[in-house]
């Protein structure tokens, strides 16, 4: 069960969902189902220090898009 991002284009909410099989997602704000699927990285642990997990997170994205090689990487930019 994949997790996704959207943002509603009604109100403009964006939020993270689970999606299993032809399930249509809905806004949790509005109920809108006319959504803008975006682009996101995923989070690992990659280990621990001093009982706590690590978050590695990747790189950042560039911010318009949301592709983690950054700014001018896409056609976006």
């Amino acid at each position: 069960m994949p997790i996704f991002e959207y943002r509603c284009e009604k109100c403009d909410e964006a939020f993270e969902t689970l999606v299993m099989g032809k399930e249509i997602p809905e806004c949790p704000g509005c109920h809108g189902t006319k959504l803008e699927r975006l682009l996101s990285t995923f989070a690992a642990v990659t280990g621990t220090s001093g009982g706590r997990a690590e978050l590695n997170a990747g790189p950042e994205s560039c911010g318009s898009c949301g592709d983690p090689r950054g700014p001018g990487a896409c056609s976006v930019n």
